[in-house]
């Protein structure tokens, strides 16, 4: 993007989806195309992250939340899908079980990047090919399975309680996730159709550091093992912010 067209441009789309600019770390002139701008990082303080034994990893409206009951997830109303063809890792999903997940659509107006939602280390990324429905209210309600057949990547983390996972789904339009902790993108593994698996020395995290990002809206979902502390109540439709508690460290025990 010609850098004299962008805050124009920018403006009048971040305006149009009531993306909130003032959140951005840099000017809008400084992001030299679309994708750079829907990653933008958030400037200091812009959001603090609660003290809290788990935190939203990403901005978003709850599409679905719950406990993960015999290996399946809600996708929608009745629509489930199991942890197992989620993850592809048989270990990770068994690990998974009687845990509970949080489903989160981001939006064009949403900050585009995903954070660890507690403490812990990262283990890897585990890139899954797939196909890229477009993840809106109207596909997960009527398309079996979406969620497990679209491209991700699944970022495994190790916590106190046990193998915990973010799953980052692409989606019709959103082709590429950068990944912060190997300094790349999915874009080459996408042009050879094949599943990879990124080993990391493990990485120590605190609740609310970087993961990824999307380069546009698309759903993340998180995935904690049963040893987790119990999320409070989350609704079909909720709002949340990236830093937000879901769970207080008080019943971390």
């Amino acid at each position: 993007m010609p850098r004299p067209f962008r805050a124009a441009l920018y403006g009048a789309f971040a305006r149009a989806v009531d993306a909130r600019v003032d959140e951005a770390a840099g000017a809008l002139s400084e992001y030299p195309s679309f994708g750079e701008f829907f990653a933008r990082r958030l400037r200091d303080g812009a959001r603090p992250v609660a003290d809290a034994a788990v935190v939203a990893p990403c901005d978003g409206v709850i599409a679905a939340a719950g406990p993960i009951v015999d290996g399946t997830l809600v996708q929608a109303k009745g629509r489930t899908y199991s942890v197992a063809e989620l993850v592809t890792l048989p270990s990770l999903a068994a690990a998974l079980a009687g845990g509970a997940f949080v489903t989160t659509y981001l939006s064009p107006r949403d900050y585009h990047r995903v954070h660890t939602p507690v403490d812990g280390s990262l283990v890897g990324y585990h890139y899954v090919p797939g196909q890229r429905w477009p993840v809106s209210g109207r596909f997960m309600r009527h398309v079996d399975r979406l969620l497990a057949v679209n491209e991700r990547v699944v970022i495994e983390l190790a916590t106190a309680w046990g193998p915990a996972a973010i799953v980052m789904v692409a989606a019709s339009g959103v082709g590429n996730m950068w990944l912060s902790h190997v300094q790349s993108d999915t874009r080459v593994w996408h042009a050879t159709g094949e599943p990879r698996h990124v080993s990391v020395s493990p990485v120590e995290l605190t609740a609310g550091d970087e993961l990824g990002s999307f380069l546009l809206g698309s759903t993340v979902v998180m995935l904690l093992p049963a040893g987790a502390p119990p999320l409070r109540a989350l609704a079909d439709g909720d709002v949340v912010q990236f830093g937000q508690a879901l769970a207080g460290r008080s019943e971390a025990t």
